[in-house]
């Protein structure tokens, strides 16, 4: 979803804690849940922001568990290979799926067959944060709001980057483009940090940006923000109006990182691992890293997690089937 280079300097995921003795002796009956480790499913190569997220929180639960959780990266195809592994596996608590606005939201919408069904053989477990995203222009341009932005969309269409075609920057500006009445033309790159490179270089006229890359350009004064699609301005650039405040109602998005498992999965495994990854994204270290790349963390119950995602569908599908934005074609 995000560049790596960018996230990698804010979030340097350590090696997993050394796997620590299941507490008490044998059971006479089944073992309580976990009675071994737990595989996490990235559908993203290592070193990326998903990957790196996931390896951080493991090895934060991974001794309260008393195993060593496993980080598998299964990348391919939006996600789609790993949301199939999880999908198809055990409903156990033994094997769960790093879940995000594409596995879980958009593909249903981008492909006309898909090998699993996110709303039927997927469920929530816990929600890692969401990532607000900003539009941003060069810092020595005339443009210095939203406003002025439009303006000059009706004396000359501005080209806008992204990270990915489908990426929650690409959906937030097609739908930041109809709330506000503006034309845009969309240039997809291959990950945050070469759209922002673009930017610089005078390719682009703009760059639809998540927090974790774009937040050191504007800190830097490389860029500048003129809006970001969030309800709040963020702490880490108060400097930016929200979109309601720029006079746009009802233009919020997110990029966002969650936890979910096989439908039919154990509740107190469900609830176990809920109660852990909430305790590791409240802790002193991990708000630390979070807090300087503008993430912000809510420590959501699964029902709260499922209900989020359930809305997301109903806002981001149809959009996407309006858009005609299909990846298996």
């Amino acid at each position: 979803m995000l560049g790596r280079r960018d996230f990698a300097r804010g979030l340097v995921s350590g090696a997993l804690l050394g796997a620590a003795l299941p507490a008490g002796g044998a059971m006479a009956q089944a073992a309580p849940w976990p009675d071994r480790a737990p595989r996490w499913v990235v559908g993203y190569p290592p070193g990326g922001p998903s990957d790196t997220f996931a390896r951080l929180i493991a090895s934060f639960i991974s001794p309260h568990l008393g195993f060593n959780m496993i980080v598998e990266n299964r990348p391919g195809g939006g996600a789609v290979l790993a949301s199939e592994t999880v999908a198809r596996s055990a409903p156990d608590g033994y094997t769960l799926l790093h879940a995000d606005n594409g596995n879980l939201v958009y593909n249903p919408a981008l492909y006309g067959r898909l090998p699993y069904d996110p709303d039927r053989d997927l469920t929530g477990v816990g929600f890692i944060g969401r990532f607000p995203l900003f539009l941003v222009v060069r810092p020595e341009s005339p443009v210095q709001t939203l406003a002025d932005y439009i303006a000059a969309s009706r004396q000359r269409v501005p080209t806008y980057g992204s990270p990915a075609v489908a990426s929650p920057h690409h959906l937030a500006m097609e739908m930041l483009k109809r709330r506000a009445g503006f034309e845009a033309t969309h240039v997809p790159y291959r990950g945050g940090p070469a759209a922002m490179q673009d930017l610089l270089n005078g390719t682009v006229d703009s760059v639809l940006i998540d927090c974790a890359t774009g937040i050191p350009f504007l800190r830097d004064g490389k860029a500048r923000g003129l809006v970001v699609l969030s309800e709040t301005r963020s702490a880490q650039a108060p400097q930016v109006p929200t979109t309601a405040e720029a006079g746009v109602a009802d233009a919020v998005a997110f990029g966002w990182q969650a936890m979910s498992a096989p439908a039919g999965t154990p509740q107190a495994a469900i609830d176990r691992l809920n109660a852990e990854m909430n305790a590791a994204m409240a802790s002193a270290e991990m708000q630390a890293r979070v807090a300087g790349l503008g993430v912000e963390t809510t420590p959501w119950t699964p029902a709260q997690l499922n209900a989020f995602v359930a809305a997301e569908n109903a806002q981001w599908r149809p959009l996407i089937r309006e858009l005609g934005i299909r990846l298996d074609s």
